[in-house]
């Protein structure tokens, strides 16, 4: 069952809009509200076990030899990317840093007629990863757009990551879930 056949609207019709097109009054508005709330709080968990966990690892751990978590399948070791995933692009941290800006202020756009929760959390998800990268393109060594990322979870055979790139990477994959569902930000869902 779709979230509008849930909610009891038909399919295609958006939350807040009863079968004749005119607004339910205030309960869609109140939809909207919890689901901006839902979104914010997606990003600002996201962000803060981000931002956390790389205080962490660089007060304790940069510097230091790997610790191993699983033997050497998985393994933490500090390092700073200033390119994007697998360090590619070292040369282009300001594009980076111009990219994740556009993400947070699309995302913003879309919040404005958010009736999801799905996408609520999506979204919370990629913000939330967007907003601990930027910091550190920011913030971090050598500072003004050109910072290096503080990357530290080590899997044997792959790239270093962190705990952004997790939360957008699995807000994408949630986003193409979502798409091929039909579902859309404004609670409507679309069959092809």
């Amino acid at each position: 069952m779709t979230e509008a056949e849930q909610a009891g609207r038909p399919t295609g019709t958006p939350e807040g809009t009863d079968v004749t097109g005119g607004t339910t009054g205030g309960d869609g508005a109140v939809r909207g509200r919890r689901r901006l709330v839902a979104l914010f709080s997606v990003a600002a968990c996201a962000y803060l076990l981000d931002l956390g966990s790389k205080m962490l690892v660089v007060a304790k751990l940069e510097h230091h030899d790997p610790i191993e978590v699983f033997g050497s399948w998985l393994q933490l070791d500090v390092i700073r990317n200033r390119g994007a995933a697998f360090s590619l692009g070292e040369t282009m941290t300001i594009v980076f840093t111009i990219i994740a800006s556009a993400v947070i202020l699309v995302i913003a756009r879309i919040a404005r007629k958010l009736y999801s929760l799905p996408w609520a959390i999506a979204l919370g998800l990629l913000l939330g990863g967007a907003l601990g990268n930027l910091t550190d393109r920011l913030f971090r060594s050598p500072g003004g757009f050109e910072g290096g990322v503080v990357d530290f979870i080590a899997p044997a055979h792959f790239a270093v990551f962190n705990f952004a790139d997790s939360a957008i990477v699995c807000g994408g994959f949630l986003i193409v879930i979502l798409s091929f569902r039909g579902l859309d930000p404004d609670g409507t869902v679309h069959q092809d």
